[in-house]
């Protein structure tokens, strides 16, 4: 059973900003490194954006400097706020474990249009 639940995506105009939610199972999230990923239409689903537990963060190059991910261990939480979208980022956005070996599927993500 899935137990992840996506939320905040929406049509933008470039330059604009979104804020992901990502609600998790008390199982998946606790003590797992956590990510966000995308999958644009036709392509594969890439990574954007981890976070430990601790609080470390690290970003794909595409991502970097427009993009945070943060998380609230008490709610079981993730987020990503993206600044300064462009079309590229056009995309359905999935969160998940960054460990491929912790996943037991994936939710229905979150569909973010960057367009003017």
């Amino acid at each position: 059973q899935v137990q992840l639940v996506e939320s905040g995506g929406g049509l933008v105009q470039p330059g604009g900003s979104l804020t992901l939610s990502c609600a998790a199972s008390r199982n998946i999230f606790q003590r797992n490194s956590m990510s966000w990923f995308r999958q644009a239409s036709g392509k594969q689903r890439e990574l954007v954006a981890t976070i430990t537990s601790g609080g470390r963060t690290d970003y794909a190059d595409s991502v970097k400097g427009r993009f945070t991910i943060s998380r609230d261990n008490a709610k079981n939480m993730v987020y990503l706020q993206m600044s300064s979208l462009k079309p590229e980022d056009t995309a359905v956005y999935y969160c998940n474990t960054y460990t491929s070996a912790y996943r037991t599927g994936w939710g229905q993500g979150t569909q973010v249009t960057v367009s003017s």
